[in-house]
This record gives C-alpha cells, structure tokens and sequence, in this order.
C-alpha cells in the first residue's frame, strides 16, 4: 500500500472516530433530556465519570498509535487541546460542586 494511500486510509478511520464520538454524546444528550430529574442529582459524578473515561481512552488510544506510527503535529495538538479542554472542564465541575455545597 502506498504512503498516500495508507494516509487516506488513517484520516478515513480518524473521521469515522469522531464521528462514532460525536454520535455517542449526542445520544448521551438525549438519554440525558429524558429523565433530567432523575438524573440531576448525579448530575457531577456523571461528568466527571464520562470525563475520566473519554481521558483515559483518549490516552491509550494515543499511546497504541504512537508506538505504530509517526503521528503527524495536528494530532499531537489535539490530543493536547482535548486534555487542556478536560482540565476546564474539570475546574469548572469542582467550582460548581463547592459552590452549590
């Protein structure tokens, strides 16, 4: 397989993986909206649930490609946006969570 091919191949499966992600919070979204009092009281734990795990796969997921690969600078950069979004997000859920104790 040539190099142009197989990097088509590598941005087709990357599409294909945010798109999967994409779908999977809209979902989670709309699961949310159905039952939003059951739900408010778990409100915190959930996010921050869903936030550890989308890190922890986000960071295995990158170390498996790194070790096949050389990545190319915008993924480095995106896997370090996502993790600095996290972070807020994060900051954000603790300064909540204080607040409204």
């Amino acid at each position: 397989m040539s190099n142009s091919t197989e990097d088509k191949r590598i941005g087709s499966i990357k599409h294909a993986e945010v798109l999967s992600v994409l779908g999977a919070g809209v979902l989670g979204a709309g699961l949310a909206l159905l039952a939003p009092a059951a739900l408010a009281p778990h409100v915190y734990w959930l996010i921050g649930v869903g936030t550890a795990v989308h890190g922890l796969g986000m960071t295995v997921k990158h170390r498996l490609e790194r070790e096949q690969r050389v990545q190319p600078d915008w993924e480095h950069m995106l896997f370090g946006a996502c993790w600095l979004a996290l972070m807020f997000l994060m900051a954000a859920l603790l300064l909540g969570f204080v607040v409204r104790s």
